[in-house]
């Protein structure tokens, strides 16, 4: 009996130490609270704040910075202004636009129409652009936030702001109560919601999504275990994939993501044989 009691009083004391360490030793994970999503106003706003729209949707929600940065992944765009005419003026461009304006627009939706040397994907010869469309996919810009970002290109490349500020669509507003409440977000519970929100795909090959500006992700599981994908999203630049660069990926997902979804994301790509 009494050598029973002793293994009965080890195991809660082992389950008891394991449970305190599980909640006080180990950081939890908790995302910010989401950014309240601005009301835009397109009736009100000057060709300024229009432009200042742009700069925000390109520095934020477009997620052009993951490439266009100082690491050399996309082109760069400071020498728009210089460049945008000379390469409409290519005879490379294989699009249809007939100025600047159209180009930019183009290069945001079609990307492929015209390739900056060296900036194609592996194999195509320079014809086929990595980027996707930002109308689209997980990016998915409204017209007015496309116009809102080629005006914010134009200006930054010290070209003429030819972009006019559109007054002929409705612009999807949050809900007032969300807006006020500044309450965190539900979890994400399926993958696909996680690489939507996140825009996984934008830059990683995962099954029939082809982004090609990350690693390959659709058989990550057969190489890497559940501790390296967990550490690769956490904390990105400490294993760098071959052929890639650090600090293309952010490095605050564990700032941005629940601890259950985290457990979702390493759960799936772990099965990806």
């Amino acid at each position: 009996m009494r050598q029973f009691l002793t293994v009965i009083s080890f195991m809660l004391l082992t389950i008891g130490a394991f449970a305190g360490f599980s909640n006080l030793g180990i950081p939890q994970i908790e995302p910010a609270p989401p950014p309240v999503e601005e009301v835009i106003d397109l009736g009100s706003m000057n060709m300024e704040q229009f432009i200042a729209l742009g700069d925000r949707i390109f520095n934020g929600k477009g997620t052009c910075t993951l490439c266009h940065n100082s690491l050399g992944r996309a082109p760069d765009l400071g020498q728009i202004g210089t460049n945008a005419q000379a390469r409409l003026d290519d005879d490379r461009y294989a699009g249809d636009a007939a100025d600047i304006e159209g180009y930019l627009s183009e290069s945001l939706t079609n990307p492929s129409a015209y390739v900056v040397v060296g900036f194609g994907k592996a194999g195509s010869d320079d014809t086929e652009s990595p980027m996707p469309s930002t109308s689209g996919g997980s990016i998915a810009l409204s017209d007015p936030e496309l116009a809102a970002v080629i005006a914010y290109l134009q200006d930054k490349g010290g070209l003429e702001v030819t972009v006019e500020i559109p007054t002929d669509v409705e612009v999807p507003e949050e809900e007032p109560a969300e807006v006020a409440s500044g309450e965190p977000r539900a979890p994400f519970t399926t993958f696909q919601e996680l690489a939507d929100e996140f825009a996984c795909e934008a830059c990683h090959t995962i099954g029939e999504e082809a982004g090609d500006l990350g690693p390959n992700l659709s058989a990550i599981g057969a190489s890497r275990d559940a501790e390296y994908i967990r550490r690769a999203i956490l904390d990105p630049n400490a294993d760098i994939a071959e052929g890639f660069d650090e600090g293309m990926m952010p490095d605050d997902m564990g700032e941005q993501i629940y601890a259950i979804e985290l457990e979702i994301m390493v759960d799936f790509l772990s099965q990806l044989k």
